[in-house]
């Protein structure tokens, strides 16, 4: 029988999944409107965790959930400091096109990081579950850098974006393991504050960068036929799309942490490139290639193999 930490890490995998698409949707249809990619990417995200931010704390009201204190407060905090960020790098690097590359290195980064620190601190899951952590690594790369005639090809500076976002969620992963600690809809909820806070500090820096003597109005609207605009309606959809997505894998996530190791939960979640490449091939017609077809069926060897 399967741990609860797996199945809450794998249905958190798959809600990323469609939620990082969205955002590379979303960053896209931002762009025909912004100043360049990273205002039409901090302004999805924006977007996303104020709608999140906003059911999560009426829910947490409605419920009667205790606000976080001490560390679970602070941990929550930083990891929405550290995913507005990592977000923010990842949906740039989605809307130039490379969104297999940027997948794979994003996720392996994301599932490296936290399994180091999980190990350090609750010691060795065993060889099998090593080995298995190894092979859902290989899984991750080939599902989610094979090669697509349809695709984009990855220049450089979007591999750094990727590299650097990855890194940021391992980091968030860690901080919000410890801020689940304080319970789930608050502590995500706090997250949501870091992150918008984040987000709405660096778009103000780029809009002013820009334009030293841009009024400051709503940074990042613009004026559409006499009218401001701060996203295209298309924009707007996937952006609440992301924030239904993201957020419901979030609180699985750090429910998947609650259930059970760090590193177990980390390394099934990270798989969530397999969805984002399954929903291109349908949305996108970006057909998977026989390389991600083998990558998916070693993804399924290697939950087996983390599971016994």
């Amino acid at each position: 029988m399967l741990q609860a930490n797996v199945l809450l890490a794998l249905a958190a995998a798959v809600l990323w999944g469609g939620g990082d698409f969205s955002g590379g949707m979303g960053a896209k249809h931002a762009a025909t409107t912004a100043r360049n990619p990273m205002d039409g990417a901090l302004r999805v995200v924006l977007t996303s965790h104020f709608g999140s931010f906003a059911v999560l704390t009426i829910i947490a009201l409605l419920r009667g959930d205790a606000f976080p204190h001490g560390l679970p407060l602070a941990c929550g905090l930083f990891a929405g400091v550290m995913g507005g960020l990592s977000l923010t790098a990842f949906y740039i690097a989605l809307s130039r096109g490379a969104m297999g590359a940027s997948a794979a290195i994003s996720g392996l980064l994301a599932a490296a990081i936290p399994s180091v620190v999980s190990i350090a601190h609750d010691g060795s899951p065993g060889w099998m579950r090593m080995a298995g952590f190894v092979i859902a690594g290989c899984a991750i790369w080939m599902i989610a850098a094979g090669e697509n005639p349809e695709a984009v090809p990855a220049s450089t500076g979007t591999m750094w974006l990727a590299v650097g976002s990855g890194a940021g969620f391992g980091v968030y992963f860690v901080a919000l393991k410890y801020a689940a600690a304080g319970g789930l809809i608050w502590p995500m909820a706090t997250a949501r504050i870091g992150s918008l806070t984040t987000c709405s500090v660096v778009l103000l820096a780029t809009a002013v960068a820009a334009n030293p003597h841009l009024r400051i109005e709503m940074p990042g609207t613009r004026r559409i036929g006499g009218r401001r605009i701060w996203l295209p309606r298309r924009a707007v959809f996937w952006a609440l799309a992301t924030a239904m997505g993201d957020t419901s894998g979030n609180l699985l996530f750090m429910a998947a942490t609650r259930a059970g190791r760090l590193d177990v939960a980390s390394v099934l979640a990270s798989l969530y490139p397999a969805s984002t490449i399954l929903l291109a091939a349908w949305a996108l017609h970006e057909r998977p290639t026989r390389r991600q077809g083998l990558g998916m069926l070693v993804a399924a060897a290697a939950v087996v193999m983390i599971t016994l």
